[in-house]
């Protein structure tokens, strides 16, 4: 009965968004890679050669002439830009620190402060090991504070009772350190977005790794915006195609949907089983990245990259519990379907 009553939900929320205009992307969606297999050796990145990678993918996306150009026809001055890592896979496999300094880079030269950009994650415990120094590089590196990083104000509700923990915004009895034990346990069907996303960016640059989820299909664009932003989340990650369709909703809120302009995805280090925790046996130097202005297309191209791995390792699919992706073209967000994707390779 309650997979019944979440289906129609799910079924409901399509027709309504559908209802109220927001039709599926009307042109097909272009997805553009860059390869440089001399771009990282060893786990260790070239860091002219990803610059140089990142460089040519924003001026594809946008199809300006000049670097400085390309990153201001996504942001405008007045912006307050964050760019949004996956810092779960630890030292090996968090976004790369060279993708995120050009990054900077490009959009300081489009005139905004160093300073005031702000590169962040649910947790950023990892990113010394991966080389960020926030001190150095000159941006603000940010995780979301437990309990007090989410925002009592703007939250998602859905037909699934998560149990809270520590850390949750409705955490019983969470004064901002760990207890030892709850005396009982509390559940709610609400998500609190963090304050990062809800009020301290304006447009977001979302840089996610080419990671599989084993409970979400693939820690991609849309995953890398919705899990890590919100709280009670692991309703969202247990495996049940239902749970995780419900990304897709999550993601078409504004305060992602309309914020997020550029997707770049981190495939210099690919993982096809295990992730986004890190997991070496099951990782592969791919020495790719891809980009695009749609998170879905992108998403998509890369879960069927990922399935092919899978399958030569004699591993299960994982695109059963990644139905948001499809979830997400029916609710106007992108396009997934094959035919509806160009992908355009742009040479080293």
């Amino acid at each position: 009965m309650l997979i019944r009553n979440v289906a129609l939900v799910l079924f409901c929320a399509i027709s309504w968004g559908l209802a109220q205009g927001q039709q599926p992307a009307p042109t097909p969606s272009i997805v553009y890679t860059v390869r440089n297999p001399d771009s990282i050796k060893q786990y260790k990145t070239n860091p002219h050669m990803v610059r140089e990678m990142v460089n040519r993918l924003v001026l594809a996306v946008t199809g300006e002439a000049d670097v400085a150009k390309a990153w201001g026809s996504l942001v405008s001055p007045s912006d307050r830009v964050g760019i949004k890592i996956s810092a779960a896979g630890g030292d090996l496999f968090t976004t790369h620190h060279d993708i995120v300094n050009a990054i900077v880079d490009g959009l300081a030269a489009a005139g905004h402060p160093r300073s005031s950009i702000v590169v962040w994650d649910r947790s950023v415990g990892g990113i010394k090991e991966a080389g960020y120094r926030p001190a150095v590089d000159g941006y603000q590196v940010k995780a979301i504070a437990p309990h007090d990083g989410y925002d009592a104000k703007v939250t998602q509700s859905a037909p699934l009772v998560g149990k809270l923990v520590w850390g949750d915004f409705e955490f019983v009895g969470d004064t901002g350190k760990m207890p030892l034990f709850a005396d009982t346990d509390v559940t709610s069907n609400v998500s609190h977005f963090s304050k990062i996303i809800s009020s301290e960016v304006d447009k977001v640059i979302n840089v996610p790794v080419m990671s599989v989820s084993e409970t979400n299909g693939i820690a991609g664009c849309i995953y890398n915006m919705t899990i890590p932003n919100i709280d009670n989340w692991r309703r969202f990650a247990q495996g049940s195609r239902f749970g995780a369709g419900s990304l897709a909703e999550i993601y078409a809120n504004p305060l992602i949907a309309k914020k997020v302009v550029f997707n770049l995805m981190d495939g210099l280090i690919a993982q096809y089983a295990g992730g986004p925790q890190p997991q070496p046996n099951y990782a592969v130097h791919h020495g790719t990245l891809y980009a695009s202005k749609d998170p879905v297309a992108l998403d998509a191209i890369a879960l069927k990259r990922l399935e092919e791995w899978r399958k030569r390792g004699n591993l299960r699919p994982v695109g059963r519990v990644a139905a948001y992706i499809d979830l997400a073209g029916q609710l106007g967000l992108g396009n997934s379907a094959a035919n509806r994707i160009e992908v355009r390779n742009i040479g080293r």
